[in-house]
């Protein structure tokens, strides 16, 4: 096992950096559209279209890098609860997942000290509060179900496109889309999350870990949920836990490619 380990930590340094990415990208745009100086927030006078627009650039880099040579490389997980779905359903190892879940927490504490380091006069006021994920109005119990709902739902989502041959190719694109109708429709009621390192990075930032449980619990709750319908419909370990499989890079996960890397 520690051999294997060894052989694919340049997946895991890929899982790392891609979410730290994505917390600048969220973090950039988070001061971009709800800071009260940006032009940006002056031109947008409605709540929905500054949540509508930032849907849009996060579901845009989540395309993004998805597809980029990166994401190609480790399946572009990104965050801990898609991984367990996958562990769950037989597609990844154990030792694989737990290196997945430690690099995706420290990616996520990486990119948002990176983006207080380069974003310090906007990042932490108010408004933007380190693109941190709280519950909304309707309290902590609505935005737990709300954040197992759309992790649920997402990764449903993944699993049939990318069992579907002629559909494959495109489950990031699909992931990217619910992600920017997320953004735009659900984050009122729980900040839109899905994700426990992504939540993780900037509580971490913005010291406020009140409703962090809730983060760490509900996205891996409705994410094994999807899994076990899944399973009981498909065969568990049928398929590969990459969003985008249809590429020259290798897959630690079913192995394809590695034989001509090896050739």
């Amino acid at each position: 096992m520690l051999a294997r380990l060894a052989r694919h930590w340049p997946e895991y340094a890929i899982e790392a950096a891609l979410l730290a990415l994505f917390m600048l990208s969220a973090s950039a745009f988070g001061v971009l559209l709800f800071h009260p100086d940006s032009p940006v927030h002056a031109w947008l006078h409605s709540a929905l279209a500054r949540r509508a627009w930032m849907g849009l650039a996060m579901g845009l880099t989540a395309v993004a890098l998805v597809y980029s040579p990166l994401g190609k490389r480790s399946g572009a997980h990104m965050n801990p609860s898609v991984t367990l779905g996958f562990l769950a359903l037989g597609r990844v190892r154990p030792g694989d997942a737990v290196a997945y879940v430690l690099a995706q927490f420290a990616g996520g504490l990486l990119g948002m000290q990176l983006a207080a380091a380069l974003l310090a006069r906007w990042i932490a006021h108010p408004e933007v509060s380190y693109v941190v994920t709280l519950p909304g109005a309707r309290g902590v119990a609505v935005a737990f179900l709300a954040e197992a709902a759309i992790s649920f739902v997402l990764f449903t989502v993944v699993l049939r496109v990318s069992g579907i041959p002629g559909l494959a190719r495109w489950t990031g694109l699909s992931a990217g889309v619910l992600v920017m109708l997320y953004i735009t429709f659900e984050a009122p009621l729980s900040g839109m999350s899905m994700n426990p390192a992504r939540s993780f990075g900037s509580a971490f930032a913005a010291r406020l870990w009140s409703a962090y449980w809730l983060y760490l619990t509900a996205p891996v709750l409705g994410m094994l949920a999807a899994a076990a319908l899944f399973a009981r419909t498909r065969v568990p370990a049928a398929g590969c836990a990459k969003l985008h499989h249809q590429n020259r890079q290798r897959c630690i996960f079913c192995g394809a490619n590695q034989a001509r890397e090896k050739s």
